[in-house]
């Protein structure tokens, strides 16, 4: 098949438009739409996919985004390893606008998103205790301390439901537990790509201080994100196609597949013969 792809990124035109051979196609899946077409090309000799999770003029808000069909069509395509960047709010003063972090927990505090590709007859349960893989997450936070950015090694994003932002009380419930990003999008997208066997790995360029409940930050508002995002754009796409180019030859080693194998949670014995939907390539 023509059109396939081995790493895939959740992100706009800017990482895509200035690559050479670009290709559009459109992706049918079981879920419905994806957000948009998906964009082939291939970086430092890798072939890799791109969708814009809020399409390409950013029309579908994060709560509204079609999380599974985006998620499929990226394996549909052959993808084994994902790259998920995000604009983000701090919740921890010492996590400043225009930082990065590479997160390694998500605390889900969205409601109504279809968040599971296992609705039966097979139950599935699968550990969502490392849902980041630690391999990618060290190579990116060398990338990006490689591209002289302050870099924050490990965090908790909290994912909310949107649109709206948090109330001063919501955030310091948030910064209080010791949580340090707050984000509309990684849940269920990140978990949808485990479920899957894809390995991912999230960065999160700090924009604001949330709802400002500390001394000397202001609440956030959309103007403001879109203003800190614009100023760092290019360095969060320099960042991941510098990554892409450091991603390791063999994806399968990563291990995410591999993870899916023991998660048969019915009670019934594993056989060889089970058809397993992580089993049929989809």
């Amino acid at each position: 098949m023509a059109d396939q792809a081995e790493i895939g990124v959740f992100g706009g035109s800017g990482f895509y438009s200035l690559l050479d051979d670009v290709r559009e196609v459109k992706v049918d899946t079981p879920y419905g739409a994806p957000s948009d077409s998906f964009f082939l090309a291939t970086v430092s000799g890798r072939k890799v996919a791109f969708v814009p999770r809020h399409g390409r003029r950013h029309t579908i808000p994060p709560h509204r985004i079609n999380y599974r069909a985006n998620v499929w069509a990226m394996r549909s395509l052959g993808v084994k390893a994902v790259v998920s960047p995000c604009a983000a709010g701090s919740l921890q003063l010492h996590v400043k606008p225009g930082d990065f972090v590479v997160c390694d927990q998500f605390v889900d505090r969205t409601n109504g998103r279809s968040q599971t590709f296992y609705d039966g007859p097979i139950v599935t349960h699968l550990s969502s205790a490392e849902t980041y893989d630690p391999t990618l997450r060290q190579l990116a936070i060398d990338t990006i301390r490689d591209h002289g950015i302050e870099v924050h090694e490990r965090g908790t994003v909290v994912v909310i439901e949107g649109p709206r932002f948090s109330t001063k009380a919501e955030s310091k419930w948030f910064s209080d537990a010791g949580w340090e990003v707050i984000n509309m999008t990684q849940f269920p997208e990140a978990w949808l790509c485990r479920e899957l066997g894809m390995a991912v790995v999230n960065i999160a360029l700090i924009t604001d201080y949330d709802a400002g409940v500390h001394e000397g930050t202001e609440a956030v508002d959309a103007q403001s994100v879109l203003e800190v995002f614009a100023q760092n754009a290019e360095r969060i796409q320099q960042v991941v196609l510098d990554l892409i180019g450091r991603m390791p030859a063999d994806l399968d080693a990563l291990g995410a597949r591999a993870a899916l194998g023991p998660t048969r949670g019915d009670g019934h014995v594993v056989s060889a013969d089970d058809v397993r939907l992580f089993e049929t390539g989809l």
